[in-house]
């Protein structure tokens, strides 16, 4: 058996989340269905760097899986997306030790989050940012980010249906930045929570709009309460956009 790392982007919209679930149209759903064509009704499993849910988008998931096959790396892609709808690319295959692990061996990880700020609606961005027509005050979001950067208890930036215990998590950067009628926000580290992201944002987007001051940012972090921060922004507007390994 050889282990396969793939990176893949997906269109999430007509997704139900990345995680396989019954009766529902999932990426891992499709990509084993269409990985256990080609090994000739063998069921194969893959394994991603984590989940996204319903709506997200992906420009630099993770997963890998183990195959008899002995297709040539730079095939697989061509393989792959032969099968594969035109909302999921593989973009880069290879193979990799059996000791790699799409999820376990990660180092870092980055998503990022579109904002598109016009004052009308626009039908190419409805699906892939979110539409904020109000003014915002992007040097105050970034004063707000600079409370975040290290390692952090974010239990105030986590769902509270999340089972994980230990909310400790290290936001190496955080960027925000203002071009041609968006605001992108950018963040690094090693490892989110569920809903992490959009409730950061949700939150700087309070801040950006004056309902809360920067340095509220330090209070709601100590607060360690999903009570004190703010809303969680929508899933549509969200890209996992780059995944980092050890090895």
């Amino acid at each position: 058996m050889k282990r396969v790392k793939c990176t893949i982007s997906y269109d999430g919209t007509h997704f139900s989340g990345y995680q396989i679930q019954p009766n529902r149209r999932t990426v891992q759903g499709l990509l084993e269905e269409t990985l256990s064509a080609i090994n000739k009704g063998e069921h194969i499993r893959v394994t991603a760097s984590g989940r996204t849910d319903a709506g997200v988008h992906a420009n630099g998931q993770v997963f890998h899986f183990d195959t008899p096959l002995s297709i040539p790396e730079e095939k697989w892609p061509v393989v792959l997306n032969t099968r594969l709808p035109d909302e999921v690319v593989i973009k880069e295959a290879q193979y990799v030790p059996e000791d790699f692990h799409a999820r376990f061996s990660v180092k870092r990880k980055e998503y990022r989050y579109r904002v598109y700020t016009a004052q009308s609606r626009s039908p190419f961005h409805r699906h892939y940012a979110l539409h904020h027509p109000y003014t915002l005050s992007v040097d105050a979001m970034k004063r707000a980010a600079e409370h975040l950067i290290g390692e952090h208890d974010f239990t105030s930036f986590c769902s509270a249906k999340t089972e994980v215990e230990d909310k400790v998590r290290n936001l190496q950067r955080i960027t925000i930045i203002e071009q041609e009628g968006e605001i992108i926000f950018s963040f690094t580290g090693n490892g989110f929570l569920y809903n992490m992201v959009r409730i950061l944002v949700g939150t700087l987007l309070e801040v950006g709009a004056g309902n809360l001051q920067s340095a509220d940012m330090k209070a709601i972090l100590q607060a360690k309460d999903r009570n004190h921060a703010g809303k969680t922004a929508p899933p549509h507007g969200l890209y996992l956009w780059k995944v980092e390994y050890f090895n």
